[in-house]
């Protein structure tokens, strides 16, 4: 049974005791450490760090699942992209306007346009995402861009590679060990190839001939199967979408670790609300689904009904055919 939570402030232990339930918003890192350091998790791996157990649960930290990326960039031939913006006096002009008058170059996130298609006939829905962004980013832009260029971020949506996470020890300071296990199935490793593909064909396009200079990455060299490959192994990156470490199911999934209602199976007066309990990662950015989350969860605990059905738009898509 939860009856509050135990924190560390300025080197003092403090405990705040909840009038109803606890309700654990961490995310897909975070409330899976919290568990276990709580004494909810896998038990045996409990017991090796000297953590009491209060619930066997074994789903805690497993079924982790993200999203990846690459960046396909391409040199662009006229002066039109944010290359210029990353000079000082640039940069001190656009906050100007930005702070005066709320407009410019930063009054935008630049990945204006972004597209999900299909990596492959007869996929149901579609499965990979793309951002499109007037300017070549190096190290998540922590070093300033080298030329004009405009790039793709693309990933696969439904990714089939599943990670896990686990407490490194019994002291919340020390970080979890995450094992994401990413490209680790056939099914990635070619929707990936798909995913560099089809950007080069977008690229390729007559609206942006006026437009193309030479393929800054991976590079014109990069064209077999085998090289593809070997580029998105070392350039992929996440996207920043962990979910799915305490997964909601019903209590006869072994790992399942909140109930539809969003109660940690086994532990009285203790939610989970946040993109850990997806079951299974979205097909686009974690963003309004853990708005929903929090939203329906929200209405669970106020006892709020749900929405009658013919109140609520529900999208039915056209044949696979039409889609495409």
């Amino acid at each position: 049974r939860a009856v509050g939570v135990e924190y560390v402030k300025n080197g003092q232990s403090h405990r705040v005791y909840a009038g109803a339930e606890v309700i654990l918003s961490g995310g897909a890192i975070n409330s899976p450490q919290l568990l276990m350091l709580s004494g909810v998790g896998n038990a045996d791996d409990l017991r090796k760090l000297g953590i009491p157990v209060v619930c066997h649960l074994p789903g805690v930290g497993q079924n982790l699942q993200d999203h990846l990326e690459v960046y396909i960039q391409q040199a662009c031939t006229r002066p039109i992209t944010l290359h210029s913006a990353q000079k000082p006096l640039r940069k001190v002009r656009i906050g100007l306007e930005w702070l005066w008058k709320f407009t410019g170059d930063g009054a935008t996130a630049h990945l204006e346009t972004g597209g999900f298609i299909r990596s492959r006939p007869g996929v149901p829905h579609p499965d990979i995402q793309f951002h499109f962004l007037p300017s070549q980013v190096i190290d998540h832009g922590r070093v300033p861009t080298q030329q004009e260029a405009y790039q793709v971020h693309v990933g696969t949506m439904r990714g089939t590679s599943v990670g896990w996470l686990k407490l490194r020890s019994a002291n919340p300071q020390d970080h979890p060990v995450i094992q994401p296990n990413y490209l680790t199935t056939e099914t990635d490793i070619h929707d990936f190839r798909q995913c560099v593909k089809l950007t080069r064909e977008i690229f390729a396009q007559k609206a942006l001939a006026p437009f193309r200079g030479k393929e800054l990455q991976p590079g014109s060299n990069v064209q077999s199967d085998e090289e593809i490959d070997a580029f998105v192994r070392a350039k992929a990156d996440s996207a920043y979408h962990p979910s799915c470490t305490c997964k909601m199911g019903q209590p006869s999934d072994p790992m399942a670790v909140v109930d539809p209602q969003t109660r940690v199976l086994g532990v009285q007066n203790l939610r989970v609300v946040d993109a850990s309990i997806m079951p299974s990662v979205v097909s686009g950015n974690l963003n309004a689904p853990t708005i929903m989350i929090a939203e329906k969860a929200a209405d669970i605990i106020r006892g709020q009904p749900a929405l009658w059905d013919k109140d609520v738009p529900v999208y039915k898509p056209g044949t696979l055919a039409t889609q495409r």
